[in-house]
């Protein structure tokens, strides 16, 4: 089970903060110009910025107060109307376009120098024969080692236009001189299916963890595989997914329903209501699914959960689902920087709407409601989980579903406090597990030459020795005296996870990481139930 990142009240703070703003994208019949026409509210902000430009006492950057302006006009709205400054627009974008223009290499500085942890699957680098452990040491004959560089300033350098090239020089182990390698810069993904794989001989898995604007490309690759691989059940994991395009969740919806079903409708400020309809496009519309479901599964992963459950296609496993029911549209403000306004609102085919309530914008209490959810006892039993009979409606088939707050499952699994453990996730997030793995490994790759994919699952173990010498590693780096006597197990599966991770994949990753995971043995009991009925 490739680490599901449960440490919730980071994921809900921060990562649900900044992804579940993405609803959707819908078409205006005016074009901002229009929409932006002169009025005295206008004027007077204006005239403010041109008073400071000319006339205050001290040099501001105006630049600076513009963005709390806007950030302060946003603050009085939803919770997710969200404002882009220039310098993150980009990044933004490209995590939500699915792909990038680089080399498609994963690296970190270790040592004062750039080095390959991995490279990215069907980039430039891959193809060039760029390998793991190199280290990258000039670029264009300029040198990119040494602590006076960061990050940025390094991607900066190894970024570029399409098409064009860059020349490195490459230090690799057990060569005698230095590699030279040109390369093109090219698209590179970024991939948002991490795992696809039969967990029995008819039930597939895959596992999103946004929806991206190649998502459904990647989707529909993965359970076309699956099914040529005998998958007639299907098993989709939308843990911690925060959400993304509205239209790519229709596309993945349209999979499962017949032709003409609801999927969804949308109803803006005017009350104008769009609806979306299942095509006649769907592979998988006799196939039994489950959707598996978390607290910080939001926005278009409880559009998918929302239409399947409403027409009794299915069944929803997992606990409630955060609760977005709002779509964005992205605008530019003309300088670099972007706003994704919240033009509608979204129903479920049933009609329910599933958005928390934000009578008070953006406060602490909308954005802690995790910790609401913790402390009523939710996370752990189904029947306290809080629902207003005014909200009630049914399916079809006449099973009754609630709107106001989430999705609630079918089937609901509790939280497995064991694998919440503060300390370990920790660790996850400042990635020293990662580095920690990294360096092992390189201390000599080839013990791992022709190890194949599946023995390393079944076979490889990590001894306790490995869990010592990382404990020592984070005390060190850290300057603790951190214990894993009591975690021994879950920080060896995390170890091997990552050693998978660097050497196989994401794939084989998250098969190592859901090994015992509660909600994925409710759905392979489930699917067992479903056969026998069958």
């Amino acid at each position: 089970m490739a680490f599901e990142k449960k440490y919730v009240p980071l994921i809900v703070g921060v990562a649900i903060a900044a992804g579940v703003f993405i609803g959707g994208k819908l078409n205006f019949k005016d074009t901002s110009d229009r929409l932006f026409t002169s009025n005295s509210k206008k004027d007077k902000l204006n005239r403010l910025i041109d008073y400071i430009d000319y006339e205050y006492v001290d040099e501001v950057n105006t630049d600076s107060i513009v963005d709390v302006t806007v950030n302060g006009i946003l603050d009085n709205l939803d919770p997710h109307s969200t404002y882009i400054p220039k310098s993150e627009l980009e990044r933004v974008t490209n995590n939500m376009k699915g792909d990038f223009i680089g080399l498609g290499v994963n690296f970190y500085t270790y040592m004062d120098t750039i080095t390959v942890i991995r490279t990215i699957e069907g980039g430039p680098s891959e193809k060039a024969g760029i390998k793991a452990g190199d280290r990258i040491l000039m670029a264009d004959g300029d040198s990119i080692f040494g602590d006076k560089f960061t990050n940025n300033e390094i991607v900066n350098k190894l970024r570029g236009e399409k098409g064009s090239k860059v020349n490195l020089k490459i230090f690799r182990k057990g060569e005698d001189k230095l590699l030279d390698f040109k390369i093109r810069r090219d698209v590179v993904p970024l991939k948002s299916v991490d795992a696809a794989y039969m967990l029995t001989e008819d039930l597939g898995y895959i596992k999103i963890n946004r929806f991206a604007e190649s998502t459904y490309k990647e989707f529909k690759d993965a359970l076309d595989k699956l099914q040529d691989e005998g998958a007639t059940q299907l098993a989709l994991d939308l843990r911690d997914n925060p959400g993304g395009f509205l239209e790519i969740a229709e596309r993945i919806v349209d999979e499962f329903l017949e032709d003409n079903k609801l999927i969804l409708f949308t109803k803006n400020k005017s009350g104008r209501i769009e609806r979306s309809y299942a095509t006649k496009r769907g592979d998988f519309e006799e196939g039994e699914v489950y959707i598996m479901i978390n607290e910080s599964s939001a926005s278009a992963s409880e559009i998918v959960a929302g239409a399947l459950q409403d027409n009794d296609k299915g069944t929803i496993v997992g606990r409630r689902s955060y609760g977005k029911g709002l779509v964005q549209r992205e605008m530019s403000l003309g300088d670099g920087s972007a706003v994704r306004l919240t033009v509608s609102r979204y129903y479920t085919p049933t009609g329910r709407s599933i958005q928390r309530p934000y009578d008070n914008g953006k406060n602490n209490d909308y954005y802690n409601d995790y910790y609401k959810r913790l402390r009523s006892g939710e996370f752990e039993n189904a029947e306290s989980i809080q629902v207003a009979d005014s909200l009630r409606f049914e399916t079809p088939k006449g099973k009754v579903v609630y709107g106001g707050g989430g999705i609630i499952p079918d089937i609901f699994v509790p939280l497995n406090t064991s694998h919440q453990n503060e300390t370990l996730n920790y660790l996850k997030r400042r990635e020293y597990i990662s580095n920690f793995v990294f360096v092992e490994l390189d201390k000599d790759r080839s013990v791992y030459e022709g190890v194949d994919a599946q023995d390393f699952i079944e076979n490889f173990q990590v001894g306790d020795e490995i869990v010592v010498k990382f404990q020592d590693y984070v005390n060190l780096k850290e300057r603790t005296n951190i214990s894993f006597l009591a975690y021994y197990d879950q920080m060896k599966r995390m170890i091997k996870s990552e050693l998978a991770d660097q050497l196989f994949g994401s794939n084989v990753a998250e098969q190592i990481m859901n090994e015992n995971d509660d909600m994925i043995e409710e759905v392979i009991l489930l699917s067992e139930e479903a056969k026998q009925e069958d």
